[in-house]
C-alpha cells in the first residue's frame, strides 16, 4: 500500500487521519507472540520487586545529550 501526496494534507489533517486509522485496528486483532509475553512478565515482575531503575524523561533526555 503507498499513500501518495501527503505533502498537501496539514499536519492536523494528518493528525486526524492518524487518529482514524489508528482507531480503526481492533485491539482484538493484534497478537502478541508468547515470547513477548513472558519478556513482559518478568519486567513487570522486576519492576513490583523493585529490581528497575526508573528514569524521568529529562534523564534520559540528559543521558542521549552527553553520549553524542
Amino acid at each position: 500500500m503507498e499513500i501518495k501526496n501527503l505533502s498537501k494534507y496539514s499536519n492536523a489533517e494528518k493528525i486526524v487521519l492518524a487518529e482514524q486509522l489508528w482507531d480503526s485496528v481492533s485491539k482484538e486483532d493484534l497478537e502478541v507472540s508468547d515470547d513477548v509475553k513472558r519478556e513482559l512478565d518478568v519486567r513487570i515482575q522486576n519492576l513490583e520487586e523493585g529490581k528497575t531503575e526508573l528514569y524521568t524523561w529529562d534523564e534520559v533526555k540528559a543521558h542521549l545529550r552527553s553520549i553524542r
